[in-house]
């Protein structure tokens, strides 16, 4: 008998959609920069009472589509308000801003594992 080497890999994503809140909230500066608040998400945010109707007119009111886009972020405070942000960006055609979010910004956290198996080799 010979024992052969065999290594396997796991991977998984740390944090995925468990928790939309705490990702959004530690993605925050890097989703300002990919989140695009005009073409619909403001108005999609408005229909799921995500925004008031006086939020919705402050923020339309931001000049630069970033800081309209921050102003969004800052408001949401709880997961129901979160998902909902997810719901939105689906609907509105922003689904690599849902998997950064739900992906935990991309980060996967990988074990190797080594191991022997045993194999018969007939001579």
């Amino acid at each position: 008998m010979v024992y052969f080497p065999v290594i396997l890999f796991m991977c998984d994503v740390v944090g995925a959609a468990s928790n939309i809140l705490s990702n959004t909230m530690r993605l925050k500066s890097a989703l300002s920069d990919v989140v695009e608040p005009d073409f619909g998400l403001l108005d999609e945010l408005l229909r799921l009472s995500v925004l008031t109707g006086r939020q919705y007119d402050d923020i339309r009111s931001e000049k630069r589509a970033a800081y309209r886009s921050e102003a969004v972020l800052d408001l949401l405070e709880t997961e129901d308000q979160c998902d909902k942000f997810v719901t939105a960006l689906q609907r509105t055609d922003q689904q690599h801003v849902v998997n950064l979010i739900t992906q935990n910004g991309g980060q996967s956290r990988c074990l190797s594992l080594s191991c022997f198996k045993q194999v018969v080799v007939n001579s």
